[in-house]
Parts: C-alpha cells; sequence; structure tokens
C-alpha cells in the first residue's frame, strides 16, 4: 500500500494479494515446502506475479472497434483471482473493476502513487463488483517503457482529489524517525534489465518443462517419482524377466518419454512418465515376423531381450526379457488388439458410456478384475476436450487448446475476425518448407472435433500439406485470429432433445482451381444438437451443379443410416423420414423423378442409393433457399 500509493479502498485486495504470495512461498516450519505445494502436491508457479498497484493495459478487443478506437485501457493491478487463470485490475477511468488475461504490465510504474498520497481519503474512488464476463486472453509480454525514472512518481494518470481548505492552519507533521529511511517508491528493475543468468533462474522456477531425456529429469523430484511409479507398475504386471542375454540375441535400448498431463485451467495435473523401445533397431524377420494389428492369423510371440532402463535398480550385465508386450512398439499393436477383442481393453485412458449406470459400473468392475486401472471418475477433460455438465445440458469445448494454439503462434494480442477464411480465397499448390505448416494445420484439424464452423476452413488448408506457399500459411494464421474472437464455443447438447434427425447438405462445384474437383458438406442435428458434420472434397470431377449436390445428397444419407443404427443401439428410434435439406432443385427432382439419360447415366450407382433410401421412406429431400 506505502508503495503503490493506493488508498483505503484497496485495503482488502492488498490484503488478498499479500495471502496469495505467502501461500506459494517456501516456509521453514513446513520443511522449506510451500502450503500450496501441501495442498495441491505439485509445485506453484510464479508466472503471474506482477507489482501491486502497478499501472497495467487491458486490451481491448471488442470486434466492433474502429482503427481510431484505443486498443487498451488504464488499469491498476489488485491481485489474483481463486480459482481464475487471470488477473484483478481496476478500471481508472471507468471506476470499474475486472478480471482480464490480456494485460501489459508497467511494474515500476504507480498511478496512484503522487505527492498527495499521504493524503488519502475516503471518496478517492468507488471499486464496483467484478464483472465476471469480461475475460479476455492472457499476454504479459511488453517492451519496458522508456520513462524517466524521475517522472515516475508524478505520472498524471489520476488527479488527487479536491481538498477543500481548512478552518484554520495545522501544523506541518513530521513522519516519525523510524520511517526516514523508507522509500514509499523504491526503484524496481524489469526483467528486461536483469541478467541472463538471473532471467534463466526464474525461468527454471516459474515454468514446468518436460524433460527430452532421463538425465534432464535426474534431480526433479515430480519426473523421479513418475520414474518409480511407471517401474512399479512394471514390475507389478510381470512386463519383463531379468535374465542373461542368451548367444546369438540382440538387446534393444529402451527410452523415457516425458509428459505432462494439464488440467483445464492450465495446471499440472500429473507427471507422466512411460518406458519405450527403441523400435527402429529392430530388423524384421530377425527381431519380429508380424505387427499389423486386425489379422486373422496364428500369434507369433518372438523372445525380445532389452537392456535395463535407466532408473531400474537391476545388475548389471542383466538384460529384461519380455513376459508382456506392453513396450514393444512392432510386435504390440498385433498381441494388444488380441487382447482388446476378447477383454475390451486400451493401454491407455478410455471412456465408458451407457444409458445405464448399472452396466458402466459392471464393466468398470470386470476390467479391474484382470488389469490394473484407475477410476477417474466423470470425464471433465479428454484428449483436449473440456466436457461441462449441469441438469439440462452438457457442453464439450477446447478452450485450453485453442488458447495454447494462439499462444505458440504468437497471436495473443491481434485483433479477432469474423470470418474462419478470407472472403473469396483460392488456393493452389506452391513448392515450401511445409514443416510448419503441416503442425498448425494438424492442430486446427483436431479443433474440428468440437468446432464445426471451421470445419471449412480446416479442410480447405489440410488440402495442401505438402505444397503449402506463404498464402497458405497467412489463410491459417487468418483461421487463428478467428478463433481467438470465439475460443469459448463448441458443441452444446440440452438434457430435453428431441430423438429426431434432420439434415443440411450442400456442394460447391469445381472449387479447387488445381484439380477442378467439388465440395461436399453435411451437418446432421438430432434433435437441436449437432452431431455429425463433414466438409470433404470429391473424388471425382463432377460436370453439373445438380450432379455434385446429389451426390453430396448420397454422401449425407449413408452417414444418417450409421447414425440411426447407433440411435438403435441406444434404444432411441428417430421419426422417419427423416428431413434433408438441399439448396438444389435439379438434385431434388432427380430423387422424385428417377429417368436415366445421358446427363445423369454416370451416376446410376448413386441414384440407385438415394433412390432405395427414398422409396422406404427413410429420407425425404426438402428444399431450402440458398439464403435460408
Amino acid at each position: 500500500m506505502f508503495e503503490s500509493g493506493l488508498p483505503r479502498q484497496f485495503w482488502a485486495d492488498s490484503i488478498l494479494t499479500t495471502i496469495h504470495i505467502i501461500n506459494k512461498l517456501p516456509s521453514s516450519k513446513l520443511n522449506w515446502k510451500t502450503p500450496f505445494e501441501l495442498l495441491h502436491t505439485s509445485r506453484p508457479s510464479y508466472d503471474n506475479f506482477k507489482t501491486f498497484g502497478c499501472l497495467c493495459f487491458a486490451s481491448n478487443v471488442n470486434p466492433h472497434n474502429s482503427k481510431f478506437d484505443p486498443r487498451a485501457f488504464k488499469c491498476i493491478f489488485l491481485g489474483y483471482v481463486q480459482g481464475q487463470n487471470g488477473h484483478k485490475v481496476f478500471d481508472i477511468d471507468n471506476k470499474v473493476t475486472f478480471i482480464l488475461k490480456d494485460v501489459v504490465f508497467h511494474e515500476h510504474i504507480f498511478p496512484y502513487l503522487t505527492t498527495h498520497s499521504s493524503c488519502t481519503s475516503d471518496s478517492v474512488v468507488n471499486p464496483t463488483p467484478i464483472s465476471d464476463s469480461s475475460i479476455l486472453p492472457t499476454d504479459s509480454s511488453f517492451p519496458p517503457s522508456t520513462l524517466p525514472e524521475q517522472e515516475v512518481s508524478s505520472f498524471p494518470l489520476v488527479s488527487a482529489p479536491s481538498i477543500p481548505p481548512a478552518s484554520r492552519p495545522h501544523r506541518h507533521i513530521k513522519p516519525p524517525a523510524w520511517m526516514r529511511d523508507f522509500h514509499c517508491h523504491s526503484s524496481i528493475d524489469h526483467s528486461y534489465n536483469l541478467a541472463s543468468s538471473h532471467n534463466s533462474f526464474m525461468v527454471a522456477l516459474s515454468t514446468v518443462q518436460e524433460p527430452n531425456h532421463y538425465m534432464q529429469s535426474k534431480g526433479k523430484i515430480e519426473w523421479e517419482n513418475a520414474i518409480k511409479e511407471e517401474l512399479a507398475a512394471l514390475d507389478k504386471n510381470n512386463t519383463w524377466e531379468v535374465v542373461d542375454l542368451p548367444k546369438g540375441k540382440r538387446a534393444i535400448v529402451s527410452k523415457w518419454v516425458f509428459k505432462l498431463k494439464w488440467k483445464p485451467d492450465g495446471t499440472v495435473d500429473r507427471y507422466k512418465a512411460r518406458l519405450v523401445a527403441k523400435g527402429y533397431n529392430q530388423v524384421e524377420g530377425e527381431d519380429y515376423i508380424e505387427q499389423f494389428s486386425p489379422v486373422a492369423k496364428a500369434v507369433t510371440n518372438e523372445d525380445i531381450y532389452m537392456l535395463p532402463p535407466d532408473g531400474a535398480p537391476i545388475q548389471s550385465g542383466k538384460v529384461c526379457k519380455t513376459e508382456k508386450i506392453s513396450v514393444w512398439p512392432h510386435q504390440a499393436s498385433r498381441q494388444w488388439n488380441q487382447e482388446f477383442t476378447s477383454k475390451l481393453l486400451t493401454y491407455e485412458d478410455i471412456l465408458l458410456t451407457s444409458i445405464s449406470k448399472a452396466e458402466i459400473a459392471e464393466v468398470k468392475h470386470f476390467l479391474d478384475s484382470e488389469f490394473t486401472i484407475k477410476d477417474l471418475g466423470p470425464a471433465n477433460y479428454f484428449l483436449g476436450l473440456e466436457i461441462t455438465r449441469c441438469a439440462v445440458w452438457t457442453s464439450i469445448t477446447q478452450h485450453k487448446y485453442v488458447r495454447d494454439i494462439i499462444q505458440d503462434v504468437g497471436l495473443n494480442t491481434c485483433k479477432p475476425v469474423n470470418t474462419p477464411l478470407p472472403v473469396g480465397i483460392k488456393l493452389s499448390a506452391h513448392q515450401t518448407d511445409p514443416g510448419p505448416y503441416r503442425r498448425l494445420v494438424g492442430r486446427l484439424l483436431y479443433l474440428n472435433f468440437t468446432m464445426p464452423h471451421i470445419s471449412f476452413g480446416a479442410q480447405q488448408l489440410g488440402q495442401l500439406v505438402h505444397q503449402p506457399a506463404q498464402a497458405h500459411m497467412d489463410a491459417t494464421l487468418h483461421l487463428v485470429r478467428y478463433l481467438k474472437g470465439s475460443p469459448d464455443q463448441g458443441l452444446f447438447f440440452p438434457v430435453s432433445n428431441s430423438p429426431n434427425l434432420r439434415a443440411f447438405c450442400d456442394a460447391d462445384w469445381a472449387g479447387f482451381i488445381d484439380s477442378w474437383r467439388s465440395l461436399s458438406d453435411y451437418c446432421i442435428f438430432l434433435g437441436h444438437a449437432l452431431v455429425s458434420w463433414k466438409s470433404k472434397k470429391q473424388s471425382i470431377v463432377a460436370r453439373s451443379t445438380a450432379e455434385v449436390e446429389y451426390r453430396s445428397l448420397g454422401t449425407t444419407i449413408c452417414e444418417l443410416k450409421w447414425i440411426s443404427y447407433l440411435l438403435q443401439d441406444l434404444h432411441l428410434v428417430s421419426a422417419t423420414p427423416i428431413l434433408v435439406y438441399c439448396d438444389n432443385q435439379a438434385a431434388i427432382h432427380i430423387v422424385a423423378n428417377l429417368v436415366f439419360h445421358e446427363r445423369t447415366k454416370h451416376i446410376e450407382i448413386e441414384c440407385h442409393l438415394i433412390q432405395d433410401h427414398y422409396k422406404s421412406g427413410f429420407i425425404l429431400p426438402s428444399y431450402v433457399p440458398r439464403k435460408s
């Protein structure tokens, strides 16, 4: 409070900030551990520690702003918020408190530290309650300010309150002697001005990194415990037997693979270590015979030997002979496939879904009797999917995954756009390095699980991953900027939902300028919930718009048939005929009046497929205007 010059109204915020910092500092009474570490069994992160009461700028990402509107507004940092990944800031101009993520800090500037800071008044500010709806992306990178140090104490942001003239003069009161050595505004060095060794030390404290090999994990308690846990699991499952290496046999080298499991809020959930064999050292015909999984042939279990893994208490000169196949790269998939088909086993995390809780409990009991499993309870975060439930609806989003993509490509401070791709863009092949482009497009394709509105854009960008040009990367970054404006969008499933299906299909004739092939799109709804969608290039070149729309209609019907079978397995029955909406009257006319002539005889198979489902009453094509 003294150093920042804040008035008394912010006293409660200073207390909460102090408690937050103390909980993340080591204590001698706790064996030099932090209270946070004892509670959460993980080390705290110091990345978001900022100077209390300092000046900060929050980005104004309103998509309706013009080029002349300010890009940020001035705030004061008031601390942290429990359970949210954001900063509590106070808007100086509007006197409103927010919880924001996209904030740039000037930790050596204190707006309330003026020459009148000692004359604190209770009427200086009246903070309003926190607005939970104002949450912006996070970014704390900002170049150091170039303001001279002597101007810091008079930064003209907030004027001192007017004080009415006193009725009688007051004697100037000198501060007590014990405060003579106290400086309200001590000089604070920005991290840009610190030595590289100090910055490296702070990064090591604040950032949790995945080791690339075993030596990098040594000395780190979390990773050492993960290795011990994995070795204990392998020993419990009798994965190998310690023997002498037979004459004429080769021992394969193993490797530790380290992975962090994250929670939806960005904190570490689990430190995970996996032991794998270096399969590229195996020779086909000598070390293994078959590796393909779903084949109906006799099982061949070869004797495989592996050198003792790092960290395992195995006598020197001994090797590990496999008793299980969990660590072997070539043979593992074949052997596990047989176990999976007989006992529903998957090596990694799995989801169990059923309309009967008793059936789920029965399957879990069976798996627990056959293998060592860990019941994680209801699914909340699975493979990047954030699952939220309440009494009346369920939603699936990928908020953290979107934030990670935006962070990795360096677009934290960009302005969102309103379209997934630039309007009217046509992409063609070009010779360049495809590596970075492929990685980014692959991550965007994974978002298609919960974001149907980017399906078309991701499909277009994925067509030319072998020969991308700079225009492709620009279009990909355009899609990332679009995601920044809607990172929380996902799938929504209301509880009181109708089991009836309906579908929409469309096509783009000759949209690919390199091959002149067309694009098929469809989306299928179960009641009001979107359950299936696809945007895919057709396999042949079509001769007319009616043909491409007709083929798109056939693809949609095949998907509807599969979903109807799935609903039957779940004891749900969809009303028939299923309405399939199409914006091409010629395609609908072909369905209702099948006549083969020179314009349709080359799509005879598609005609018979659609006609069979139309005559059986399974589907009913309906016209919908293009603008609808």
